[in-house]
């Protein structure tokens, strides 16, 4: 008898048990998601960015940390290629100093693409410039004299710091606005072109 209630309530037990070890096991699994789709400040959860709604696999740890190492390389390596690209397009003797320029917009926290929009409008991107200057942005350039510089890297970090000091500092910080200081005589059209290379830039579309 005492054999037979022992069986019973053995298989009771089990069945007791069944629902929580499922429910803990879905639990551990979930946890286990989670983590492994945690990477710096953003996490993925059933493989769906919460961030950029970016559906992707996740196989590891490991692998989703290079997702997200390869993804920021790419962004982050975007503008520089964008500016050689474009300086190559146009046979810019500043397509050496691609690198150069993005990094000088970086150190003086403004976009990338200003110093070569202003160069394309003033010089045709350095190929209207007077002889021997390095001077691409028409800058010091008045009926006193032409302000020289002895190579195009050394202009470069000039222009760079001319350019936040004297504008974007002072809130000027849009084509329209740094007109009205840069070229006060022009009748909009300056503004008009520094615009256009500048969309051209973030766009791309001086590919097509």
């Amino acid at each position: 008898m005492r054999t037979v209630i022992e069986k019973q309530l053995s298989v009771f037990k089990r069945l007791l048990l069944l629902p929580v070890f499922l429910v803990l096991t879905f639990v551990i699994g979930l946890g286990e998601v989670v983590y492994l789709s945690r990477t710096g400040d953003k996490q993925i959860v059933f493989g769906v960015d919460k961030k950029d709604d970016v559906i992707v696999g996740i196989a590891n740890e490991n692998e989703t940390k290079d997702f997200y190492i390869n993804a920021t390389a790419t962004g982050a390596d975007a503008r520089p290629m964008l500016i050689k690209k474009y300086l190559e397009k146009y046979k810019s003797p500043l397509a050496p100093y691609s690198d150069l320029i993005f990094e000088l917009s970086e150190t003086y926290g403004y976009e990338y693409y200003w110093i070569v929009a202003i160069a394309q409008q003033e010089s045709n991107l350095c190929k209207k410039i007077p002889e021997n200057s390095h001077n691409c942005w028409g800058y010091g350039i008045h009926k006193n004299g032409t302000l020289k510089f002895d190579n195009y890297e050394i202009a470069l970090k000039s222009y760079a710091e001319y350019l936040k000091r004297q504008y974007f500092d002072k809130g000027l910080n849009t084509p329209e606005l740094i007109m009205k200081k840069y070229c006060p005589g022009s009748n909009g059209s300056w503004a008009i072109g520094v615009r256009q290379f500048i969309e051209e830039l973030k766009n791309g579309s001086f590919d097509m």
